[in-house]
């Protein structure tokens, strides 16, 4: 049974005092105690009083075997275990190995003055064991002395006196020391228990501020969408108002095409006039060469005539010059306007594509800072990180949509401008070759005509009139495209507004999450200052507790071996009250029976 229950503690750890006190053990039961000492390393007290392990020397040898490759064991109790002077040798031997034993009772053994030299020689190799007990094992004093003085922590030559009052005071001090820390640990659990409920308190508040917290980014989070929805919709209308410009400018360029057909009507009516003109030039010429015929006669008569109608029409063609003058100033203020109109709708168009590159900017802006914000915003909000990332990748789609149908749309615009500008070269071309044209006729016809003065300045003052009305058309158009301008830079501004109102709301998110992050960092290093004291005082207490543990299994030991001497002594006294009252009783019996055969005992019963 000792064996088996052995065996089974070689693969103990949390043993650490072991009692077989008179078991009666022998060689197997040496032989497994060796086994036990090499394998395990939790037991620190072995008690082995009243056995008979040193009665067959082989399983003895592997019991110290076992004790000098033991690293764990701190007290070992071999008292009357009939061990004698072989024992006692290979006991040191193993003591020079050892280097953890501290106590070691070897008393009412039979070791001899062999044994005790053996083990002061071995004591002076091991440097851990401080007590070892001799008494009643025939060794002589001397040696006694001298390994008292060896075990003892002090140096060898100081006296037993001096020892033991060291020891004493020693003693006193570490009861002093283990109070003294009894109390300092009770309050430092009691204030550990207070900070434990003082950080519960505060991890509980900062808990419901971190909840606060994220109630308030989900709220601003929630308001940040609306405003980008308010910033979306405001983006439609401007969209709507770009479409409606775009509008207006192909309603403009279709003005400027209607005037051009009505600049070619004109031309034509000129044109009409002109072959008319020619034909009622010829019918005049062929009534001059009547006329001439007839007049030949009256040359003489006309010829005053003549000179007077050469000053006349020396006047004329001054007047005609003045008016050939009049219509090149009409033909370069038309240039000129045409020039201005097309300049004013190049700066238009640029100055909307510059809007349109700013728009794009500021959106792709936008859509950079918000992704960015997002970004930040996900590392404490996964679940809104989800919801805003579905919401941008629609709003994405809608914008890559609406871009596209923006690029579909100027592309369109872009070659339609391109089809009406070459419309209008090859009409400007055309016109000027039939200006040209008309203006040859017409500088032939003003040589002869005087009545086609007239119609060609009926004709130029309708020019007139339809270039001021282009000049008040173009005006207007100005003025609406100022009006549209200013729109849009209201619009940006109320843009710019609105981002720089997000960003510092934004900001301050930020700072307060960075401020709670701070405190959240503090607090876990005082937590983790906190434990590490926590851990420390644990470890002072379970050293402690092991100490204490220790001290009161031996004093458990010593406590039984004087329950047990009480019970010897009781048993003692027990048969000494028997013995008297037995010899009590026999006494007894024999006066009553001396004084009942005695003649006085006889009279006196008569009597």
């Amino acid at each position: 049974g000792a064996k088996l229950l052995l065996h089974g503690l070689c693969s103990n750890t949390t043993v650490r005092s072991l009692d077989l006190k008179g078991n009666n053990l022998r060689t197997v039961g040496a032989e497994a105690l060796g086994k036990l000492l090499r394998q395990n390393k939790s037991i620190r007290s072995l008690i082995l009083e009243w056995n008979s392990l040193g009665v067959w020397e082989e399983g003895f040898s592997f019991f110290c075997q076992g004790l000098g490759a033991n690293t764990s064991l701190q007290r070992l109790d071999l008292r009357n275990n009939q061990i004698n002077h072989q024992g006692a040798g290979e006991l040191a031997m193993a003591l020079k190995q050892n280097s953890s034993l501290q106590e070691l009772d070897l008393r009412w053994n039979n070791i001899g003055l062999l044994g005790g030299r053996a083990l002061l020689n071995c004591l002076h190799s091991n440097k851990t064991l401080k007590r070892l007990e001799l008494a009643g094992n025939n060794v002589p004093s001397d040696i006694l002395k001298a390994v008292g003085n060896t075990c003892s922590p002090l140096s060898a030559s100081e006296q037993a006196m001096d020892h033991n009052q060291e020891r004493q005071t020693i003693l006193s001090e570490t009861q002093n020391r283990t109070y003294i820390l009894s109390k300092e640990v009770l309050s430092l659990k009691d204030e550990k228990t207070r900070q434990f409920l003082d950080l519960m308190d505060t991890i509980d508040k900062q808990r419901e501020e971190i909840a606060r917290s994220g109630r308030m980014s989900a709220t601003q989070v929630s308001q940040l969408q609306e405003a980008l929805d308010e910033q979306h919709s405001i983006m439609n209308s401007l969209k709507a108002k770009l479409q409606m410009t775009e509008a207006a400018l192909a309603l403009s360029e279709q003005k400027v095409h209607n005037l051009g057909e009505l600049l070619n009507a004109t031309k034509q009516e000129q044109s009409s006039t002109a072959e008319r003109h020619f034909m009622e030039l010829q019918q005049q010429k062929q009534e001059c060469v009547d006329r001439e015929n007839k007049l030949l006669h009256d040359l003489s008569a006309a010829s005053e005539k003549n000179l007077l109608l050469r000053n006349q029409v020396d006047e004329l063609e001054k007047k005609c010059k003045v008016q050939q003058e009049q219509l090149f100033q009409v033909k370069q203020d038309l240039t000129n306007t045409t020039a201005e109109l097309k300049l004013r709708a190049l700066q238009a168009e640029e100055r909307l594509e510059a809007e349109k590159r700013r728009f794009k900017q500021n959106l792709e802006d936008m859509e950079s800072l918000r992704l960015k914000e997002v970004d930040r915003m996900t590392q404490h909000m996964e679940t809104s990180e989800r919801s805003m990332q579905d919401r941008i990748q629609r709003l994405e789609a809608v914008r890559i949509a609406l871009e596209e149908e923006l690029s579909q749309v100027k592309a369109a615009a872009f070659v339609e401008r391109g089809q009406a500008e070459e419309e209008l070269i090859k009409v400007r071309n055309q016109a000027r070759l039939e200006e040209q044209q008309r203006l040859e006729h017409l500088e032939e016809k003003l040589r002869l005509m005087t009545e086609s003065r007239d119609e060609a300045q009926h004709c130029c003052l309708k020019q007139k009139q339809m270039v001021a009305e282009a000049q008040a058309k173009a005006s207007q158009l100005s003025l609406h495209a100022d009006g549209l301008r200013r729109r849009l830079e209201e619009l940006q501004q109320d843009l710019n507004s609105k981002e720089e109102e997000k960003v510092t709301e934004v900001n301050k998110v930020k700072v307060e999450l960075q401020e709670q992050i701070g405190h959240l960092q503090a607090e876990r290093t005082a937590q983790e200052g906190l434990r590490e004291k926590i851990a420390a005082l644990e470890r002072q207490l379970k050293a402690q507790s092991s100490n204490h543990r220790e001290a009161l299994l031996d004093k458990e030991g010593e406590i039984s071996m004087l329950l047990e001497k009480l019970r010897m002594k009781e048993a003692d006294i027990s048969r000494m009250r028997e013995e008297e009252a037995q010899r009590a009783s026999f006494l007894q019996n024999a006066i009553m029976a001396y004084v009942q055969g005695s003649p006085l005992g006889t009279h006196g019963s008569r009597r």
